[in-house]
């Protein structure tokens, strides 16, 4: 549960900031640096923060479409020394670039008048806030997800973004993937039949993935900035776990939830035009991984989603994670009366729909889907590869696209808010074992 000295610190952070109010943090302007890029200009991007995420999918996303598209990254924000000392080596290898412009902070990587636009990839919790911090400097950002994981950082950052003329696109990828395009095409048309339940799963054996014990043994106090990292949490002393492994803890991240629920939860919302859920029940726990981590190794939650100024039946979303056994995978299935959609396989299927031994026994017609793979929905994108995460180097590109055309991204600003909503809600049913509800005229999160 929230304690209210995280809350009160929270609040304190973006109020001495000028977030909420309008005004800029640590001496930045909004209009200081601002710029409008022409068609042909040459678009200049800065990274905000390096660790495995950026080395292995956001940078090469990014570098899919460098040079069609004219931008290069030129610069680099870190508050750990190592890993801007990384991050160095391996951006020179990668853009081929002499130099990068090093900065330990963001308000010296917003000094260098000559970064348009950034990709920010740091810890869960301070997404939003460097978010704001970068629309509030002038600059179109490519935000990582979970857009925020408290209601009060997602009030501030959509605020900050939609006061602003900035391209800002959510890192939730399935938004730029041609299967989930035409499985969206598919459910709108109506030819699925109304989507009564889905079943989602997220069963990952990384323990690498998480843990990182050489990585906190080379973190020292000495080479980070500390204070800036916990931004507006609480200020406790410093632990090289909690910088290296934030996801194991809250506040810094709830784990399962801000990692891998938002980009199936966001799915939902994308096909079925819901931005929240009506309620939420969870739970979880602590069954495999004793390594002293606060957040679950386990946990199902379940949403009741529907119209939210009527009655009406809806639907309800099941999902579960483990990260100790990977048996079952990652899977979105989606039913109807009909049959199923699967977005793993990409199959639509009539086998579990009303069929005629069903429908004679209710007096019901029989009602099947006709089944059909969604890649021949979409003629040629299916085969489309450009590297080892194809859905971030789409959404990537589609991002590049909009700060060119101006137009807004496949995960906006509000595709943001809304799977940011979703996420509070689920935490809250996780710490407090109560049913959760939504106030949308405060935009808080109600435990009954």
């Amino acid at each position: 549960m929230v304690t209210p000295q995280v809350k009160n610190s929270r609040r304190d952070f973006i109020q001495k900031s000028g977030f909420i109010a309008g005004g800029m943090a640590i001496g930045l302007s909004p209009l200081s640096y601002g710029k409008i890029i022409g068609a042909n200009d040459r678009v200049n991007v800065g990274m905000v923060g390096f660790a495995m995420r950026s080395k292995q999918s956001l940078i090469p996303g990014f570098m899919n479409h460098a040079r069609e598209l004219n931008m290069e990254i030129i610069a680099l924000s870190d508050i750990w020394k190592l890993r801007r000392e990384e991050g160095q080596v391996f951006l020179k290898e990668t853009t081929g670039r002499s130099s990068i412009a090093m900065a330990r902070n963001n308000e010296e990587l917003y000094a260098n008048k000559n970064v348009d636009a950034v990709i920010i990839a740091t810890a869960d919790f301070q997404h939003a806030l460097h978010g704001i911090e970068a629309v509030m400097a002038g600059r179109d950002a490519y935000i990582e997800k979970p857009l925020a994981n408290t209601m009060e950082d997602a009030k501030a950052i959509l605020k900050a973004v939609e006061d602003s003329n900035k391209i800002v696109q959510i890192g939730t990828q399935r938004r730029s993937g041609w299967n989930y395009k035409a499985a969206e095409n598919f459910i709108k048309s109506g030819k699925f039949g109304k989507v009564n339940l889905i079943e989602l799963t997220w069963n990952v054996h990384q323990p690498g993935r998480w843990r990182l014990p050489d990585l906190v043994r080379k973190c020292k106090e000495e080479d980070t900035d500390w204070k800036r990292f916990l931004m507006n949490r609480p200020q406790v002393p410093f632990d090289p776990r909690k910088c290296c492994e934030y996801r194991l803890f809250w506040p810094y991240s709830s784990g399962i939830p801000d990692q891998w629920m938002v980009h199936q939860i966001d799915t939902v919302h994308w096909f079925s035009g819901l931005y929240r859920p009506r309620s939420v029940v969870a739970n979880g726990g602590i069954y495999q991984w004793n390594d002293g981590r606060a957040n679950y190794d386990t946990m199902t939650a379940v949403f009741d989603y529907g119209d939210l100024k009527s009655e009406d039946v809806g639907f309800q979303v099941v999902y579960t994670s483990r990260l100790g056994n990977s048996a079952g995978g990652i899977n979105e299935h989606y039913f109807s009366n009909d049959g199923m959609l699967n977005l793993e396989t990409n199959q639509v299927s009539s086998t579990v729909g009303l069929d005629g031994k069903m429908a004679s026994a209710t007096g019901l017609e029989v009602n099947l889907l006709e089944n059909f793979s969604l890649s021949e929905a979409i003629k040629g994108e299916s085969g489309v590869n450009t590297g080892a995460d194809p859905l971030t180097s789409a959404h990537m590109r589609n991002w590049m696209e909009c700060i060119r055309s101006r137009k807004q991204p496949n995960a906006d600003v509000r595709a943001g808010y809304n799977h940011s909503v979703a996420l509070c809600m689920t935490i809250a049913a996780l710490q407090s074992g109560k049913k959760v509800t939504f106030n949308d005229e405060k935009q808080e999160v109600i435990m009954d």
